[in-house]
């Protein structure tokens, strides 16, 4: 599915289940990994992670359109648009929209596995987990003040 393609989906959806016309632009975004779709307050426009729509198919990216397209709509009508907004709720609730997308498996599977870096200490071989990659110049051992030795648990291999 292209932009084109999108933009009148997104039209439909709008004329159909908010009875208003979406006179913005609705784009793409292969971007956005940990969300489902952004509006931009801005511009008016829409953003959707074609990933949502390969992995999860058109009836999940459907809903995620119905909840960017509740931001828009509400947003235009200067009421309340934003998540915690009562209106906001509400309508969501009306069109079938979804409050949150689900998670990519590649993102879930990053959940699974909190740490990914280990810590060596040449000395005394003390492990140090860690969720991120750290510069092992600028610690030492906090048991022996030895130098560290970073280690991706990943595959084990050093950086």
């Amino acid at each position: 599915m292209n932009n084109e393609a999108l933009q009148q989906w997104v039209e439909r959806i709008s004329m159909t289940f908010f009875g208003r016309p979406f006179l913005h632009h609705a784009t793409f975004n292969s971007r956005l990994k940990a969300t489902g779709g952004r509006y931009f307050t801005r511009s008016h426009h829409i953003e959707i992670s074609p990933h949502q729509l390969t992995v999860f198919g058109p009836e999940e990216t459907e809903k995620i359109i119905k909840h960017e397209l509740c931001h828009y709509h509400l947003h235009i009508m200067k009421r309340g648009y934003q998540h915690r907004d009562a209106d906001f709720k509400q309508l969501l609730a009306h069109v079938g929209g979804s409050r949150y997308c689900q998670s990519l498996p590649e993102r879930a599977q990053r959940k699974q596995q909190p740490f990914r870096y280990k810590l060596i200490c040449r000395n005394c071989s003390m492990e140090y987990l860690r969720k991120r990659k750290v510069d092992p110049a600028k610690y030492v051992c906090g048991k022996c003040r030895g130098k560290l030795l970073l280690k991706s648990i990943d595959n084990e291999s050093s950086t």
